[in-house]
């Protein structure tokens, strides 16, 4: 009895040890799928006054973590490991992070694949305008506003700074900014501009023609620091790691009262709009930035000659005839599924392509192909299908294979361009024939001796 209730005891330890392993894993699974996010607020209002950007995120199984921006205790990793996907920073006039984030920290979150959302405003401090100049944004300074005297809301307090933004100035890209609206947007903030050696900026939401950045209470003394359409209003960047970042020059762009105003631009013709369109797109490049949406991957891969079915062969014949197939996904509402563009191209390359053609999609819709004809070149050659597009991650697929000349028994017989030769050579053997046939039965006349 004594050894059968140990054996139980054991038999019930080893069960609960297990089950703690797999509790233990489901919660690790679940931390890592619920998309941890840290979002670092100035003062504890900015939770209330922007609690609906926040409830959005909530429902779309975000976990939330709330600290102050200069929390001596704020750390973005520990042991080596990150502690958070993304980053919120809504804190515009701090000048200093806490504990161990720093910009050289959230730059290295983001080379590590972070996404970091940030909301400035005119108060903005240094250390975010530090962190723009790391991801080739330049903020205007303290103080400073995007005015336009033409295009403000007539709810504005008499500096023209709460801007009627027009739907025409959103980058051209749903995958950042949704579907298209006719509702426009409302914004108060400072002005950015783009540092145009950084090709990797995108320019999300840009001022209208009439719009500058400058201090509203004084009068213009030098050149505003952002003029016009090149003036930022809110700016990403999608990083060659495919890590993105979002600057935005106005918290108040995400706050609730400006999800829930009505919009009446003083812009002549303009007509009164029972709301703007800040949730719609806000929530929209909420989405992009944390990679919810724009993020492709690729699938299985195969290529084989067009009359054969043994797929990737690791070496081919000058001109022979291929097919080559590659699936590509595409995330949606946290499912892969195909992707439906239709600009894919493949090309077949060594030093330079010597092949480049677009893939076309099979009649189900779930592959890319294309046949095609080898070039009459050998060596080691690449398919490669390099795709990079407004708002969605870099897809990049290189497969290497051997092209080989033909083997002496590939030959054709006889080449037509050679048949000159042929002809020269049979004749000189012909011609060789007859002079041994004529000189060997030839016989010449003797000469009768005289007398």
């Amino acid at each position: 009895r004594m050894i059968v209730r140990m054996c139980k005891k054991k038999m019930a330890q080893g069960v609960l040890s297990l089950c703690l392993v797999i509790l233990l894993a489901a919660l690790s699974c679940a931390t890592k799928n619920g998309r941890n996010t840290l979002i670092l607020l100035e003062n504890l209002s900015v939770k209330e006054t922007h609690s609906v950007f926040f409830s959005d995120l909530k429902s779309r199984g975000y976990t939330l973590t709330f600290k102050m921006a200069d929390d001596a205790n704020l750390a973005l990793s520990k042991y080596g490991e990150y502690l958070y996907e993304n980053l919120i920073i809504f804190a515009p006039s701090v000048e200093e992070f806490g504990g161990s984030v720093d910009v050289a920290a959230i730059t290295d979150f983001v080379d590590n694949g972070g996404n970091v959302l940030v909301a400035a405003s005119s108060e903005v401090g240094d250390v975010l305008r530090d962190l723009g100049m790391e991801f080739g944004l330049e903020l205007d300074e303290r103080g400073t506003a995007v005015i336009d005297h033409l295009g403000y809301d007539v709810k504005d307090r008499g500096d023209h700074t709460l801007l009627v933004v027009d739907p025409s100035n959103f980058i051209d890209s749903e995958t950042i900014v949704g579907s298209k609206t006719t509702n426009p947007a409302l914004y108060r903030g400072l002005g950015m501009i783009a540092d145009p050696e950084n090709p990797l900026v995108l320019e999300l939401v840009t001022g209208s023609t009439t719009c500058y950045s400058y201090f509203p209470n004084d009068k213009i003394g030098e050149y505003p620091h952002a003029v016009g359409k090149s003036t930022l209003l809110l700016a990403g960047l999608q990083a060659r790691n495919n890590a993105r970042v979002v600057f935005s020059g106005s918290l108040d762009f995400f706050s609730n009262e400006f999800f829930a105003l009505p919009v009446l631009s003083t812009a002549p013709g303009s007509s009164e709009v029972d709301s703007s369109s800040n949730r719609k797109l806000a929530t929209a490049i909420s989405q992009w930035v944390f990679k919810e949406k724009g993020v492709l991957r690729v699938g299985k891969v195969v290529h084989r000659l067009q009359e054969s079915t043994v797929a990737s062969p690791e070496e081919y014949t000058v001109k022979d005839n291929v097919r080559y197939e590659i699936e590509i996904l595409e995330l949606v509402n946290d499912q892969w599924v195909p992707y439906r563009g239709n600009d894919v191209q493949l090309d077949f390359h060594r030093i330079d392509p010597f092949v480049r053609t677009f893939l076309n999609k099979t009649k189900d819709g779930k592959l890319y192909y294309v046949d095609f004809m080898l070039p009459d070149v050998y060596g080691v050659f690449q398919f490669k299908v390099d795709y990079n597009r407004v708002g969605y991650t870099h897809l990049f697929s290189t497969t290497q294979v051997t092209v080989r000349p033909y083997e002496h028994t590939q030959y054709e017989r006889f080449i037509l361009s050679a048949y000159p030769y042929y002809f020269s050579a049979f004749s000189m053997m012909i011609g060789v024939s007859l002079l041994a046939v004529v000189f060997l039965h030839h016989k010449e006349d003797k000469k009768q001796k005289s007398e």
